[in-house]
């Protein structure tokens, strides 16, 4: 467990942090969610004790790990992918030696009766139950897994680490926090540098850790997918919701209707209360009254509407030129690194006001195809040709990076603009935040959001009529993501977009190219449509439904009367489950509700200090959260039983 108490930290004169307090438990899956800024990165920088609070406290329970990925990190190592993974296993390589350290002495003694030697046999008797709980004996095996299923290929395991991006470096250090098992994971952003696979497996193996997990992300689907908790910063504060982050998202603007509503009310009993003090305050037969009333709006404690950060970035682009019908043609293309055939004989077209994804592995040929689209990168052979009148706006994957770090804001758009466009900087900048004194500051201390909005601004620029944009949702926040995809959508040119994002590329395009082996296969919809079709082929699904239809056609009128009598015996048990699992949910509120209770103490430590110190409140918010986590687990396998008496 993971206490923080009275938690203050300041930036730039600002309260990034102010006297917040919260409990992460042992086995919470909890997602940080914020505005670019909001202080989510600092937090856990606090937490894994990388940064000092100016105030207040962190204790981590005794024995508690913490494993810590920051959002950017590039290893100083020459050890080729194996030999570096496997620094995971370091401390079990020290217990080994120290085995082996008390063996070599007591082959020495023979004093067995005395205290010293037994003492060191159950040294040799610990270490031995620690290495057996590891799994130690399985490390290589633990190891190849997490290894293949972040996209390595086992190739790729004798390589040097300085042969690999800096993405696939930080694939690197994730394994190694993963192989590490600690009891409290970290993670800034892990899905940032991984493609749609990668995303997957790592969500079915968080899904099944052990230990507690606190991270930042702005995949809306990998947060719904993998935590049951958010924690929301929001101007110098936090609010902590017992959900994913799309139930959040909804109880978030209930929680602040419910606010105004309860304002709206105490307005109106306050301006009632203060109409009957004027009316009978000189009357002495109302004395008694008046005073009453007036000391109960001295008592009354004035609603508060939850401040929220209602900033956001608002833009469009401009209207698309017109072009040829065929935008963009390749024909045989080719593309060999020294030795290495990353694009073979590749055959793509895409015509006027098409939004079509590319997706696949990283290094299969995603952002090598874009380069060459734009002309930032030549064939090996084959054609590409671009058709009539194309003009194209390119967002870069490193598009962030390539920025001057010593330009400031505005020289940066300034030094690029033409024409008309110069009298409108000032605007542009504006309608992606950088208003007032933040167009002179130097890209150099821009956070990684702010770059990426800086990037986009660019775009604007000049009007165009294909996009080719390589992961620009990067450090995105999810507001901003969400005004980054309503302007593709009004965007009325031709789309190319690399991501990784699912619910970013939900219904944005209506076509999605799989790249894989040097190739490139076409499928049409949107993303979930192209992970269904991947599914069905993966299971074999098809085969599977067609023969279900034809039994089910076949069945004779004896079959359909049992049917009925299996039918009617399934829905009494599938109401017996829906009155259990409305039981569990009430419990599971109850106990919410005192938790919330738990929540108001440790905020106002000075009002409970007796009870904080003495450790009550910790010990009774754990036994909640046990609690709530058992009935969980509960309420999560009456489902599953349910949803399968559903499905027979």
């Amino acid at each position: 467990m993971i206490t923080v108490n009275s938690l203050s930290i300041h930036f730039t004169g600002d309260d990034l942090f102010n006297n917040v307090s919260f409990v992460i438990s042992d086995n919470d899956r909890i997602g940080l969610t914020g505005k670019n800024g909001a202080g989510k990165s600092t937090l856990l920088k606090i937490l894994a004790k990388e940064l000092e609070p100016e105030k207040g406290s962190i204790v981590v329970s005794q024995g508690h790990e913490i494993g810590y990925l920051p959002q950017e990190l590039i290893p100083d190592t020459n050890n080729n992918v194996w030999d570096e993974t496997q620094k995971a296993f370091e401390k079990l390589f020290l217990l080994e030696t120290e085995k082996e350290i008390l063996h070599s002495s007591i082959l020495e003694r023979d004093d067995y009766e005395t205290e010293e030697y037994l003492n060191i046999i159950s040294q040799i008797s610990e270490i031995d139950e620690a290495l057996n709980i590891s799994g130690l004996k399985n490390k290589d095996a633990e190891a190849e897994k997490v290894l293949l299923g972040l996209g390595f290929e086992k190739s790729d395991f004798s390589r040097n680490m300085t042969e690999f991006s800096s993405g696939w470096q930080m694939r690197v250090e994730l394994a190694k926090i993963l192989l590490k098992k600690p009891e409290v994971l970290l993670l800034d952003e892990p899905t940032n540098h991984l493609d749609i696979e990668s995303i997957q497996w790592l969500e079915n193996y968080i899904k099944n850790y052990y230990g507690a997990i606190v991270l930042v992300s702005h995949d809306r689907t990998f947060l719904d997918t993998v935590t049951k908790r958010t924690i929301e910063i929001s101007l110098g504060k936090i609010y902590d919701y017992k959900c994913s982050y799309s139930e959040y998202v909804e109880r978030r603007i209930e929680r602040i209707e419910q606010q105004n509503s309860i304002l709206t009310n105490q307005q109106r009993q306050t301006a009632h209360t203060q109409q009957f003090i004027e009316r009978f305050r000189y009357k002495a037969s109302k004395a008694k009254q008046v005073k009453s009333k007036i000391k109960l709006l001295e008592k009354m404690d004035v609603v508060e509407i939850d401040e929220l950060d209602t900033s956001a970035i608002h833009f469009k682009f401009q209207p698309a030129p017109h072009s040829g019908i065929v935008v963009v043609e390749a024909k045989n293309l080719t593309k060999i690194y020294d030795t290495k055939k990353v694009l073979n004989n590749i055959d793509f077209s895409i015509s006027r006001g098409e939004k079509i994804a590319f997706v696949g592995k990283n290094g299969e040929g995603k952002t090598t195809f874009s380069r060459i689209i734009v002309d930032d990168l030549a064939p090996s052979s084959g054609l590409i040709k671009l058709g009539h009148q194309v003009s194209i706006g390119y967002f870069a994957q490193n598009q962030a990076q390539l920025l001057d770090p010593d330009k400031t804001v505005f020289e940066t758009i300034d030094d690029i603009a033409i024409g008309d466009i110069r009298t409108k900087i000032r605007g542009i900048l504006g309608s992606f935040l950088f208003q007032g004194e933040d167009i002179d500051k130097k890209v150099k201390v821009l956070s990684g959001g702010e770059k990426t909005r800086l990037a986009l601004a660019k775009l604007l620029l000049a009007p165009v009529n294909l996009l080719v944009l390589d992961e620009p949702t990067n450090h995105l926040d999810m507001d901003s993501k969400d005004v980054l995809k309503s302007a593709l959508l009004q965007y009325d040119g031709t789309l190319i977009i690399v991501s990784h994002d699912r619910d970013f590329l939900q219904g944005l395009t209506e076509k999605v190219y799989e790249f894989k082996n040097n190739k490139i296969k076409q499928f049409i919809g949107d993303v979930f449509d192209f992970l269904e079709a991947k599914n069905i082929d993966h299971l074999n699904d098809l085969n599977a439904i067609s023969k279900a239809n034809s039994t089910k056609n076949q069945q004779t009128e004896s079959e359909n009367k049992q049917d009925w009598a299996r039918k009617k015996e399934l829905d009494s048990k599938i109401r017996k489950l829906n009155n259990q699992i409305q039981k569990i949910e009430e419990d599971i509120h109850g106990k919410e509700e005192m938790i919330k209770a738990l929540n108001i103490k440790l905020a106002h430590p000075e009002k409970y200090a007796d009870e904080i110190n003495s450790g009550k409140i910790y010990t009774a918010y754990q036994e909640f959260e046990k609690s709530i986590q058992k009935l969980e687990s509960e309420w999560e396998n009456l489902h599953i039983e349910k949803e399968s008496l559903e499905n027979q």
